[in-house]
């Protein structure tokens, strides 16, 4: 995570509580978690008895889906302290492989080769400043033939509005800006990075990857309660799915 924005740190502290504040919640959710059904159609075949590496694993319950999908270990790397405590207090409580370290990506002071498959997104590539070294230490971490997946906020999901009726584009925001002002979660003034799909894509090539599946969808990952918007309705990419193999 990119923490060098005073206001992006600041907001951060306050965000991370809740990984403490919603812990039974969470641990009732990883008790029966299971990936997204397009994560499990490209992942299903890739993931038994893998060794995972999660950068920016955040509450940790996708770790916990991985392992019930058949995952060996998963292994959770994240900015928040608060977060890598509480998912591996739940790990524990629940018995399953998981283990947390905390680091400030992109660096995340794990060995080299240690997993087959790098599992990321979600709301993490927003909070990248350096795409290429982002890679860069995916494709470090992966054995050789290891994979990369990613399943990320479409890149113009900033652009919509969230009005219920029509269809809408927020007049402050554009696709090729390269930040701007989160003002959903954890807003305080975080400020996000902006990358377009071809910039995710190529910067995953240039670290040495070959893109075995791309594709785009019209569901969003999250959506804030109470809250409906045109533009979740089919029409509009809201997210997409990347996996790619080190060469």
């Amino acid at each position: 995570m990119d923490v060098t924005g005073d206001e992006t740190r600041a907001a951060w502290a306050v965000a991370s509580r809740k990984y403490t504040d919603e812990y039974a919640e969470h641990l009732e959710q990883a008790r029966t978690v299971e990936l997204l059904p397009a994560e499990v159609a490209v992942l299903g075949g890739i993931v038994v008895g893998a060794d995972v590496v999660h950068p920016m694993s955040g509450h940790g319950l996708d770790d916990v889906a991985l392992v019930r999908l058949g995952a060996r270990s998963v292994h959770g790397v994240d900015y928040s302290e608060p977060a890598v405590s509480s998912a591996q207090r739940r790990a524990d409580e629940l018995g399953v492989p998981c283990r947390y370290t905390r680091a400030v990506l992109p660096d995340s002071g794990l060995d080299d080769a240690c997993a087959d498959l790098v599992y990321t997104g979600k709301g993490a590539l927003i909070w990248v400043a350096d795409l290429p070294a982002f890679f860069a230490e995916a494709h470090r971490l992966l054995r050789p033939g290891g994979r990369c997946y990613v399943y990320e906020a479409h890149p113009l999901v900033p652009l919509w509005e969230w009005d219920p009726d029509e269809i809408r584009v927020r007049p402050d925001r554009g696709y090729f800006e390269r930040s701007h002002v989160n003002d959903s979660f954890p807003a305080h003034g975080a400020v996000e990075r902006q990358h377009t799909l071809a910039e995710v894509v190529m910067a995953c090539q240039r670290a040495g990857f070959v893109l075995e599946h791309l594709e785009e969808h019209p569901d969003p990952f999250w959506r804030p309660d109470g809250t409906t918007a045109a533009a979740w309705d089919g029409r509009l990419p809201n997210a997409f799915s990347l996996l790619a193999r080190r060469a």
